[in-house]
């Protein structure tokens, strides 16, 4: 097989062998479908392989690679790959090397990032680099963005690095140039000084000898746009082109990939693009759907095969998939078939009462197949945000499940978790020198090693805690002016938080302690894409804590939740986001929380309207399909908030399940129902919502809770929602028959009957509904 110094050769023989004239397929063909087996052959031209979940597109692009090889229709080095992960490239590497016998070389393969920095070390000179450029990682370019700052006089409390790094990484995966910022993008940022610092950031970086992530392709793209003689160069050296994951490229990836396709008409193209529309789901990092998209458009007279045959999952999984993701609107459209045998177990819908409810009818379901032989590794749990996991960690703990968190830690093992529990331990024991040593400068306080060390010394020395060393050197002078008095801030702030704390609950204890620290304002500050994330965990955090009276007995739990092997166990079930997801498969899946403002999220909706809601449909798809035998979606009727219940509405989604493969699991708590589609009701309305809830364990604690809350003025729930507090065991209503009534999900209506704190209501819109009379005004 030829080595690398044939790049721009034609391959001897430069025809397809004896053997493929005489239409005998080697074995490596034999063992595809027609569809995989017309992508893998269509060798000549633009080719756009659209590859449903599960239809096998690893072994199409793979064994394209090995028939173009094989036919001699290339050296392997004149073949481009591109992935998305480096696994990705390893993965195919192994493969080819089995398909293909005595290979000496290999194709370029890899990401578009070590690719592009491969190409940028040969012609480093032409962007004013040397070959030996160093690439910085995260922590180094933002240490580089706060000497701008500080140079520029921008106060980095108020224009936070981080959030100015994240703004050039979009501009970069926008394949932007600082003189391409436009006014309004450069405005956003210090005052309009956005693309200055932009510009002055790329100086920096040249004068450093230094590149980061995003200039690898952006500095590419220009390479080839000032050099034509370096383009034309690699259009002779790449005779084929493949591109995996192609619905996750970003605009700069799109750019580049069009200059290096750019070396033949675009009718004759060789450029084979291999990905799936309907999984579509990084919107949030830049992927942008419409380069799959419009492919046929940039590539006239492109060839389209669908690889529509799944080998993965059940007909009930697939069907119930694909009548879901049919309603986006901006897709290329193809329908699912299994490959698997019998239709299998329909989707199931259980509908419960609470997220407690939730997690407990989940780990029966989990225990039930493992005592029929089913191992824990067959089974995932996919959430749509990381805060869910919480409530099925604990479950799992008290089962002695073991299970294992992939994509991040376990949820008390998380950064802010821990933060916030440190904060806890020291208004509990001011002796917890570990804890102080872990938040004395988080958030940031100007409290440097040195002073630190100081502290541990003086503690020492005097044989104290260090809280109390602290306390003893605010009074000398060791420390300089500045430090004492923020150290007497602090030390004030803890004994504030301990006379609190014997009159509060834990639940409010934590939130003013976050609040009046600068915990949340740190966040609020971070503009990265994990800082939601790390405020939403926070906030179940204050939730866990409602069931405890006391600090010390929420601190012991954390203890002995904690006190676990962190080690994963050979068998254990999986819990991970829904985007973390995409690619892995498991006989048994679990989705919980598909509720309205869950899933599909709120914020997707609010900040990119009907292309965030698709975004999230093809998450939802991503999810079922990733199920082999059985797929269990499940949905809470309530989620506790600050000890008083929000209703949460079924998710559109739902509805949008084919009723033929779905099977809903009523447990005695269903939804009173909602309707998306022109006012209908929802199919999963079948019950009344109130029948047994006072047997619902949930409830009763609900229940408790709100009746033992003093007063009876209005109380106003997270997400606008207000609410009476009402004793909820009285037979009298304070509302009577007849009386027009205000519900925030449901709108306006007419009380029709009442029954105890239990009203039916004829809404306009919604229909009748019985619901509790805490949750409406009135009209």
């Amino acid at each position: 097989m030829p080595g690398e110094n044939h790049d721009l050769e034609r391959p001897a023989g430069g025809a397809i062998t004896s053997q493929f004239r005489r239409n005998q397929a080697p074995d490596y063909l034999s063992g595809l479908n027609a569809e995989q087996r017309d992508a893998v052959e269509s060798i000549e031209g633009p080719l756009l392989v659209l590859a449903g979940a599960g239809t096998g597109k690893t072994r199409v692009l793979t064994t394209r690679i090995a028939h173009i090889i094989n036919t001699n229709r290339a050296w392997p080095s004149q073949i481009l790959s591109v992935t998305f992960t480096n696994k990705a490239a390893r993965e195919m590497k192994e493969r080819i090397e089995r398909l293909v016998p005595r290979l000496e070389s290999m194709p370029w393969m890899g990401t578009f990032h070590s690719i592009g920095a491969r190409i940028l070390r040969a012609h480093a000179g032409l962007v004013g680099l040397t070959s030996s450029f160093t690439i910085l990682d995260t922590d180094d370019q933002i240490r580089l963005i706060k000497q701008l700052l500080e140079a520029d006089n921008i106060d980095e409390k108020r224009w936070p690095a981080k959030l100015f790094a994240s703004m050039l990484d979009g501009w970069k995966n926008k394949g932007l140039l600082p003189k391409d910022v436009s006014p309004a993008d450069s405005g956003s940022y210090a005052n309009g000084r956005g693309a200055k610092l932009y510009a002055d950031y790329q100086a920096r970086l040249k004068s450093l000898n230094a590149a980061d992530f995003g200039d690898l392709l952006l500095e590419c793209i220009r390479l080839f746009k000032e050099n034509p003689d370096v383009l034309a160069e690699y259009h002779r050296k790449f005779r084929y082109m493949l591109v995996d994951e192609y619905q996750d490229s970003n605009v700069a990836q799109y750019l580049w990939l069009r200059l290096l396709a750019q070396g033949k008409p675009a009718s004759e193209a060789n450029i084979c693009v291999v990905g799936d529309d309907d999984q579509s789901i990084y919107g949030w990092r830049g992927a942008e759907v419409d380069n799959i998209l419009r492919f046929e458009k940039d590539f006239p007279g492109a060839k389209v095969i669908k690889l529509e045959r799944n080998y993965r999952s059940t007909s009930n999984i697939l069907k119930a998939a694909s009548n879901l993701i049919a309603f986006n609107e901006s897709r290329l459209g193809k329908t699912l078939q299994t490959d698997v045998g019998d239709r299998g177990e329909p989707v199931s819908v259980t509908q419960v009462w609470d997220s407690e409810e939730e997690a407990r009818s989940v780990g029966e379901e989990i225990e039930q197949f493992q005592r029929q032989g089913e191992s824990l590794n067959s089974m995932a749990i996919l959430v749509r945000a990381s805060f869910q996991m919480r409530e099925f960690e604990e479950r799992f703990i008290t089962l002695g499940l073991n299970y294992r968190v992939i994509g991040g830690p376990r949820f008390y093992e998380r950064k802010e978790i821990r933060d916030a529990i440190a904060y806890l331990r020291l208004v509990a024991q001011p002796a917890d020198d570990l804890a102080l040593g872990r938040i004395i400068n988080t958030p940031k306080r100007g409290i440097g090693d040195s002073t630190v060390q100081l502290l541990y010394s003086a503690a020492r020395a005097a044989d104290v805690p260090m809280l109390s060393a602290i306390r003893m050197l605010v009074e000398t002078e060791e420390l300089k002016p500045k430090q004492r008095t923020t150290l007497r801030g602090l030390v004030a702030q803890f004994d504030n938080w301990a006379m609190r704390a014997e009159t509060l609950k834990p639940f409010e204890l934590v939130e003013q302690i976050l609040e009046e620290s600068g915990y949340t304002d740190m966040l609020s500050a971070d503009k990265s894409a994990e800082s939601e994330g790390r405020k939403e965990n926070l906030k179940e955090l204050s939730r866990s804590m409602e069931e405890f009276d006391t600090l010390g007995g929420f601190l012991e739990h954390i203890s002995l939740v904690m006190d676990r092997d962190s080690t994963d166990a050979a068998d254990a079930i999986t819990i991970m986001t829904l985007h973390g997801a995409k690619g892995l498969e498991f006989d048994t899946v679990f989705l919980p929380g598909w509720e309205e403002g869950t899933f599909p999220s709120q914020r997707s909706m609010d900040e990119s309207g009907r292309a965030g809601l698709e975004e999230e449909r093809r998450l939802a798809y991503v999810g079922i399909t990733r199920g082999r035998k059985r797929v269990r979606i499940s949905a809470a009727q309530n989620r506790r908030i600050h000890g008083l219940w929000q209703s949460a509405i079924p998710s559109r989604f739902l509805d949008e399940l084919p009723a033929d493969a779905v099977e809903v699991k009523d447990t005695g708590s269903s939804y009173g129902g909602y309707g998306y589609g022109g006012g209908a009701t929802s199919r999963f309305n079948k019950a009344d919502p109130f029948e047994s809830v006072y047997q619902t364990p949930g409830w009763q604690r609900a229940r408790a809770q709100q009746s033992t809350r003093k007063g009876g003025g209005p109380l106003t729930i997270e997400g606008d929602l207000v609410a009476r507090s009402v004793d909820l065991g009285s037979d009298r209503s304070a509302f009577g028959k007849g009386e027009r009534v205000f519900h925030l999900k449901f709108g306006y209506g007419d009380i029709a009957e009442i029954e105890g704190n239990k009203l039916t209501i004829d809404f306009e819109k919604a229909g009748r509904k019985k619901v509790l009379e805490s949750f409406i005004t009135k009209g």
